[in-house]
């Protein structure tokens, strides 16, 4: 029997009594989907899954985006998120995929950066360290509820401005090429999302360079005050991984970030699928 047992009294629910490698029936998907919209993270234990099975599972919640060029895993389904190298070595603190983790540890959401961004993440624990490399949640949902009355109506109808190549460079200036930089220009998303049936959600993150209409010494401080307001402890749920995790978010309710570990000798093999979104968030501002 399915059971679901909340996390935090904010985000966050356990799922079991379900094997996902078996398949899973259209009465528990709907199950699955009204859960996920409540909670917003769903995690799933002791899911022994390839990456068919993670796929089939996945497309359960709708058409899944391609990974970008340019990222392990591109123009397929699933995203590799590893620091172990093809022969099956620990990578070099230099790899390209090693500054990707690095990134990942700044609060973001998945795919913001693209004109349609995703609708949530899935991600499989392959291999995890003996310590850190935690997955971390903040909820947006939270953090719009703990706004003043006056301040919500301000932020509804503003429209953020999503830069990729801005915000990989601040973390280094190797991260991005110039063709990536090209296939992902500035995109304009809403601040405030009104499409989930238990509340609006800011949407920010990493990605989020400015506010449109305002000026960098305006958007920059107010920003960085949403997401301070955000990623407190009260809202967040900190997610230790055990092998064969599976865990899915909402990317458009929390935002996430990944903990440090010692990644030159310790191992750690992660594969994400991501369900694309349906419409642009301006249409559900």
């Amino acid at each position: 029997m399915v059971e679901t047992t909340p996390l935090t009294p904010i985000l966050g629910a356990r799922i079991t009594g379900l094997d996902i490698a078996r398949g899973v029936d259209a009465a528990t998907m709907a199950a699955l989907r009204a859960a996920f919209d409540r909670y917003s993270v769903l995690v799933f234990p002791d899911q022994r899954i390839d990456d068919a099975a993670q796929i089939a599972f996945s497309e359960g919640f709708g058409p899944l985006e391609r990974t970008r060029p340019g990222a392990p895993g591109a123009g397929s389904a699933v995203v590799i998120l590893s620091n172990i190298g093809p022969a099956g070595e620990i990578a070099a603190p230099s790899d390209k995929q090693l500054l990707n983790n690095k990134a990942n540890r700044l609060w973001h959401h998945d795919s913001s950066f693209k004109p349609v961004p995703a609708r949530a993440s899935l991600l499989s624990a392959r291999e995890i360290p003996a310590a850190g490399g935690d997955t971390e949640f903040a909820s947006m949902r939270a953090a719009f509820a703990a706004l003043d009355p006056a301040e919500q109506t301000a932020l509804r109808g503003r429209v953020g401005i999503h830069d990729f190549g801005w915000s990989r460079t601040r973390v280094d200036a190797a991260l991005m090429s110039e063709a990536e930089r090209h296939q992902h220009p500035p995109v304009r998303q809403a601040l405030v999302l009104e499409e989930n049936p238990h509340g609006p959600a800011l949407y920010l993150g990493a990605h989020a360079r400015g506010i449109e209409g305002m000026d960098e010494a305006e958007a920059r401080p107010l920003i960085e005050r949403l997401m301070a307001l955000a990623t407190q402890p009260a809202f967040t749920y900190a997610h230790r991984w055990r092998p064969h995790d599976l865990v899915m978010w909402d990317n458009r309710a929390v935002l996430h970030r990944a903990t440090p570990f010692a990644t030159a000798t310790e191992r750690r093999h992660m594969v994400r699928t991501c369900v694309a979104g349906a419409a642009p968030t301006l249409a559900a501002a």
